[in-house]
């Protein structure tokens, strides 16, 4: 039996439970909210898809019932405002994390950390002091997977080609200055300008200026129409938490304290049963290397607000 239990049970939290339902995640999940009433209400509603879907056992709960958890996806705190930076939201989603990450780890102690909520480097290097280096393996957030995705996906739709074959990351911050790794994108094992010409499809500096600034731009063009993201980001989480219980050894760009930057930021990561199982370094050009530094220190001025 593999149990998962999400703490907060807003619009990601929903989504993140719907979409574990529907890929068949887990046998068992638990939804926690301060909100306890709406934890209640969305534990039956996406029960009664269930039947139709796997037999994953949905309920609500309270921390109490995080015990025996095999991973906890923490997706509580305020929500991103429409013009409101990741970062914007530090200071009143750390206050939150300092009050629920000792309480989710006093009930479930064996349990991996998913930090889903942003801005989600720098509340994953708080959750990791909170949790303490003996815990480090088992504390990352979502980082880039979702950026990732959107990459290609993006790059799959100009080369007419099923997203699954499209292999590049965005490393760095989940926000504004993530980094594209373009030098080491290939379609099929082929780069990717060797692959469009000889595809026959357009890529030259404009066509990839316009997909980058699409990945980067993706989550505040779709929370200014809609109020917030939550489908994506569900999938990815889904998928995470997949790759720890089942062992996959996937490589991700989760998001997790590394020593060389001084915070927690996205790079390629070998994820499995024990959580963090390998840093992977990327041959990356030197204005990719300069990039990602420029990221880190973002995300370093960032964290000595809270940290």
């Amino acid at each position: 039996m593999t149990k998962v239990s999400i703490v907060g049970a807003g619009y990601v939290g929903a989504a993140t439970a719907f979409a574990m339902v529907l890929r068949g995640t887990c046998s068992e999940l638990v939804l926690v909210d301060k909100n306890e009433a709406k934890a209640r209400a969305e534990a039956a509603d996406i029960s009664h898809a269930t039947p139709i879907s796997h037999a994953t056992r949905v309920s609500a709960g309270s921390y109490a019932d995080l015990s025996g958890a095999h991973l906890v996806v923490l997706t509580a705190g305020a929500n991103q405002r429409p013009g409101e930076s990741r970062l914007e939201l530090l200071a009143r989603n750390a206050a939150v994390f300092r009050e629920m990450v000792p309480q989710v780890l006093g009930a479930a102690p064996e349990a991996t950390l998913l930090i889903a909520t942003n801005p989600v480097d720098v509340m994953t290097q708080l959750s990791a002091q909170l949790a303490g280096p003996e815990r480090a393996a088992r504390v990352f957030g979502s980082g880039t997977v979702l950026d990732t995705a959107r990459l290609r996906a993006l790059i799959a739709a100009q080369a007419n080609v099923d997203p699954q074959h499209v292999h590049g990351y965005v490393l760095g911050e989940h926000g504004d200055s993530e980094v594209v790794a373009w030098s080491g994108v290939t379609i099929a094992g082929l780069g990717l300008e060797k692959f469009m010409d000889a595809a026959h499809k357009p890529w030259n500096a404009e066509v990839q200026a316009q997909t980058e600034h699409a990945v980067r731009h993706a989550a505040a063009e779709i929370i200014a129409v809609k109020g917030m993201t939550a489908y994506g980001i569900g999938a990815a989480l889904a998928r995470i938490t997949e790759a720890v219980l089942r062992d996959r050894r996937s490589v991700l760009t989760v998001s997790a304290v590394h020593g060389r930057y001084g915070a927690a930021l996205s790079l390629p990561r070998v994820v499995g049963g024990a959580g963090l199982l390998e840093t992977l370094t990327l041959p990356l050009s030197a204005a990719e290397e300069a990039a990602l530094e420029r990221s880190a220190q973002v995300l370093r001025e960032a964290g000595q607000q809270v940290l």
